[in-house]
């Protein structure tokens, strides 16, 4: 009876493979920089179909469903790039490595801008060109229509979180340094939205899959499996706070059906029950924040799927 029930149990689970998830294949941009910064041609990648693209343009998101930290920013007449997620050797081929870094601009030998930036990995798209720093979440556009009910996030990772117990805060022209740790993120939750008169975008909050890695790994740690609370998480025994309702610092934007950008009102919790309309999926090195983190945290992730 308990090997029938075993076989059963697992029959009963289904993996869905989300596309490019195994980060074999990666489009790759060539971006040349502007004279006054040293006009040198920079490396941009996209989880996307294997590709090469030459030119200053901003990226068509028209065959991969995600997108990422990597910048190409136009401020002020200046084409810069910065890059932190990055395809490097996985267990079975390629995945992809996702670290905390400063991104600096130099002119005439002098750095003028020098900003912190978590590696990051989302679906929606990145609103080309960047045109400044102040608020760095309003170039994206996050999450994708998606109207399924998964049991669970599933993945393969490794982490390196130093946890030095020092935070850094590094905003244009200064950077300071203070107590704290960071800890890499895992993110997936299922809204329900809709837009008002008005065009604005309302969500209600009807999945919950949060996971912050906050130890090193010692390797690979395969098959993690991230279980979806339905309803409101806040009464299951599993939340943390950081699986709260999206707000403050880490407002989310999207483009309504008028093709305007609005922020994500993400104003309540769901019925369990309540249907599904759009996923939105991050993961990044660090959980702190624009501009804030620990530098040195890197989290690789490979054969990212949807449990059922």
């Amino acid at each position: 009876m308990l090997f029938l029930l075993a076989c059963l149990t697992a029959s009963a689970q289904r993996y869905e493979k989300v596309p490019f998830g195994d980060f074999e294949h990666w489009t790759v941009r060539f971006v040349t920089e502007s004279q006054v910064i040293g006009g040198q041609e920079k490396t941009l990648y996209v989880i996307g179909p294997t590709d090469t693209i030459r030119g200053n343009d901003p990226y068509k998101y028209k065959n991969t469903i995600w997108s990422s930290s990597n910048a190409f920013a136009k401020v002020m007449g200046v084409v810069k790039t910065s890059t932190n997620v990055t395809p490097d050797d996985g267990p079975t081929g390629k995945c992809a490595k996702l670290a905390t870094e400063f991104a600096s601009c130099k002119v005439a030998g002098l750095i003028n801008i020098k900003v912190l930036a978590a590696g990051s990995i989302y679906w929606g798209k990145m609103l080309e060109p960047i045109t400044g720093v102040s608020d760095p979440y309003a170039f994206m556009d996050w999450g994708i229509p998606f109207t399924k009910r998964p049991k669970a996030f599933v993945l393969n990772y490794k982490a390196s979180i130093p946890n030095t117990g020092k935070l850094v805060k590094g905003t244009t022209f200064r950077t300071t340094e203070f107590n704290g740790y960071d800890a890499a993120e895992i993110l997936f939750i299922l809204q329900n939205r809709w837009e008002d008169e008005k065009g604005n975008i309302h969500a209600k909050r009807v999945g919950t899959a949060v996971y912050h890695v906050e130890k090193s790994t010692s390797g690979w740690q395969s098959n993690f499996r991230i279980p979806v609370i339905y309803g409101d998480a806040r009464k299951a025994k599993e939340y943390k706070p950081y699986m709260d309702l999206i707000s403050g610092d880490k407002t989310m934007y999207a483009l309504n059906k008028k093709g305007k950008k609005k922020t994500i009102q993400e104003e309540a919790w769901a019925e369990a029950d309540c249907p599904v309309t759009h996923a939105i999926m991050m993961i990044t090195s660090g959980s702190q924040g624009a501009f804030i983190g620990a530098v040195g945290n890197v989290i690789w992730v490979d054969e990212i799927r949807l449990e059922y």
